[in-house]
């Protein structure tokens, strides 16, 4: 793999790069559909490629591991050759929803013992078998094991975590350089920043991270209840530290105006649910603002999901009918919503990065926040 920063700009720290995976090229900064159990939600691979413009999508360990299981997707040579998608994928480690599972895991210096959410059935994942499974698994990008913190927690709650999540880190990077892809392509392991809220653990974090020298870096616990401004504070302290050189990904971010202030912030590669989740309850993103489509008032309003969306989805529907087709629950609702808040994401870190390019980022990005931001 190979990253390259192509230009930086000239009012802020965004960057515009390229990652090239043995699955193809990335440019970044990019949004990462999710793809939690090996699929994105309501949108078909084809409509990934064609409409959306999907560059890489993402999986996730835990999800994976319990259904369809490790020996399915072994059996098929890897994720890409089951779900059919032959560009980059990235897994995360299973780390956040094991520790969303609170009541139900308990964690220990080995790693964490869990339930499933599916039948309650007991399991344990340690940083060694998290490598193997992500192995097995086949993702181009794969994340070491951490603990993610909740918001709000105690500092000795964040500081104890974040020595384990250091630990962890260790052991994940001796697993991955002892062992070998399994499907004759290469893998990258990203380490993840820890800390919580707190400004001198995640410069601690963000400096044991940099010394690892890992191709590429992440930001995790953040967008998990913090104000906006915590979020960026957090992320502004570690982007000062992480090698400038290196893909940078902030986990789980977020809405339109929080990826555009990350990019400014010196963020590379997001992720978030938000706009498929959003998509199957009516929320839509536009380049105007957000949009419930459930509301009375599009009832007879016959104009285009996104008026100025031509560029960056198949824009056939009106708001009208994909109204029609959310009171009515039919099924094709998700799949039109979906496809286009994919789209509109997809469509606004292009944009963000031609700015970037062009040189005029900044006052572009000041203009688009409080646009995408505003409820129509």
């Amino acid at each position: 793999m190979k990253f390259s920063l192509l230009h930086n700009d000239k009012d802020s720290k965004a960057r515009a790069g390229i990652l090239e995976t043995d699955h193809g090229s990335i440019e970044t900064p990019i949004f990462m559909p999710v793809g939690t159990a090996g699929t994105v939600k309501a949108v078909h691979q084809r409509e990934l490629k064609d409409d959306i413009k999907a560059q890489i999508i993402l999986g996730n360990t835990y999800h994976l591991y319990l259904r369809p299981g490790l020996e399915v997707i072994e059996n098929a040579g890897g994720l890409h050759k089951f779900n059919g998608w032959d560009k980059p994928i990235l897994t995360d480690s299973g780390g956040y929803q094991i520790f969303s599972l609170s009541a139900q895991r308990k964690l220990k210096e080995e790693g964490a013992t869990f339930k499933s959410h599916i039948d309650g059935s007991k399991h344990f994942f340690s940083p060694e078998s998290v490598m193997d499974i992500q192995r097995i698994i086949g993702a181009d990008i794969i994340m070491a094991f951490d603990e993610c913190t909740p918001y709000p927690c105690e500092f000795k709650y964040a500081k104890d975590s974040l020595a384990l999540t250091h630990r962890w880190l260790d052991r994940c990077i001796s697993r991955f350089d002892e062992t070998e892809p399994k499907y004759n392509y290469s893998q990258a392991l990203f380490p993840i920043v820890q800390g919580s809220v707190y400004k001198d653990l995640r410069i601690q974090s963000a400096e044991y991270i940099a010394s690892k020298n890992a191709f590429g870096n992440a930001i995790g616990g953040l967008s998990v209840g913090e104000p906006a401004e915590e979020m960026y504070a957090m992320t502004e302290v570690v982007t000062n530290i992480l090698p400038k050189d290196k893909p940078r990904y902030l986990m789980g971010v977020g809405t339109p105006a929080n990826i555009l202030e990350s990019i400014a912030l010196g963020i590379d590669m997001f992720d978030c649910v938000m706009p498929t989740r959003n998509a199957r309850h009516g929320l839509l993103f536009t380049s105007n603002g957000i949009i419930n489509i459930r509301n009375e008032k599009w009832k007879n309003d016959f104009s285009p999901l996104d008026e100025n969306g031509t560029t960056f989805v198949d824009n056939e529907y009106s708001k009208a009918y994909l109204r029609h087709l959310l009171v009515c629950n039919e099924l094709l609702a998700a799949q039109i919503a979906s496809v286009h808040n994919l789209g509109f994401y997809l469509w606004l870190v292009k944009e963000a990065r031609e700015k970037i390019i062009e040189g005029s980022f900044l006052e572009w990005k000041n203009k688009m926040v409080k646009q995408v931001a505003q409820r129509l």
